[in-house]
């Protein structure tokens, strides 16, 4: 399993998430990290390369300017080694003993992608910003409409795919459109087998360092529009 950590300013947590993945046993499968730094300015830069000098397992690499999500999993995907890839984001909303959820399917020989759910599911989640959870509902909701699926959180940070599946499709969106872009995509492929699993949200608030904002849901708009019906 290749796990994918893009990282923007996250000296807070950079440290306590990797202890974390270090820490999780998968049943039946090794652990690929592969870390992007997209041009942090806090500190974690500095502390991505120190580490780097320190751990030969990690794979880390460095972006030379500050461009986005998307485009640090497209530069990442260049060095994936796995059968397997998810996407593991560095500010601890998710948790990374959770991935063994995502795997269930994948170990069940059931799915190809895993999609994780907020909304779904009895596990905890942390209760804050009642406009971004319509705002992600409905975004959801036009999302499906298109794709014909039936997903609960296509914004959902935590995504798992087979990696010959992820790599079959040409990604463009540097940024937070990612997320709409490789729904509308995968969607689209023939015979494709796509789960959700129920997950914990440990949010966090915009003082605490949350990043997507309101321009962020338009160009979701836009994009899954865009690799819906002119992509």
């Amino acid at each position: 399993l290749s796990i994918i950590i893009p990282v923007y300013n996250e000296i807070n947590t950079i440290e306590k998430v990797l202890y974390k993945v270090d820490s999780v046993e998968l049943n039946s499968y090794d652990k690929q990290v592969i870390l992007v730094d997209d041009f942090s300015s806090d500190g974690t830069r500095e502390y991505l390369i120190n580490l780097k000098r320190l751990r030969n397992d990690y794979t880390i690499i460095f972006q030379n300017k500050n461009i986005g999500k998307g485009k640090a999993i497209r530069t990442a995907l260049k060095h994936v080694k796995g059968e397997y890839t998810i996407i593991q984001d560095a500010d601890l909303e998710y948790d990374p003993k959770e991935i063994n959820l995502l795997m269930e399917p994948i170990l069940k020989n059931e799915a190809n992608v895993v999609y994780s759910s907020r909304f779904s599911g009895g596990k905890p989640h942390r209760v804050i910003y009642f406009w971004h959870s319509i705002a992600n509902k409905y975004l959801t909701f036009l999302s499906n409409i298109f794709t014909g699926l039936n997903l609960t959180d296509i914004e959902s940070g935590y995504k798992l795919f087979e990696t010959k599946i992820i790599n079959s499709i040409k990604l463009k969106e540097n940024g937070f459109g990612f997320e709409p872009e490789v729904t509308a995509k995968i969607s689209k492929i023939p015979n494709i087998k796509i789960y959700e699993v129920g997950i914990s949200y440990y949010g966090r608030t915009y003082d605490e360092g949350k990043k997507i904002n309101l321009k962020d849901a338009f160009i979701a708009v836009y994009c899954i529009v865009k690799y819906n019906f002119f992509d």
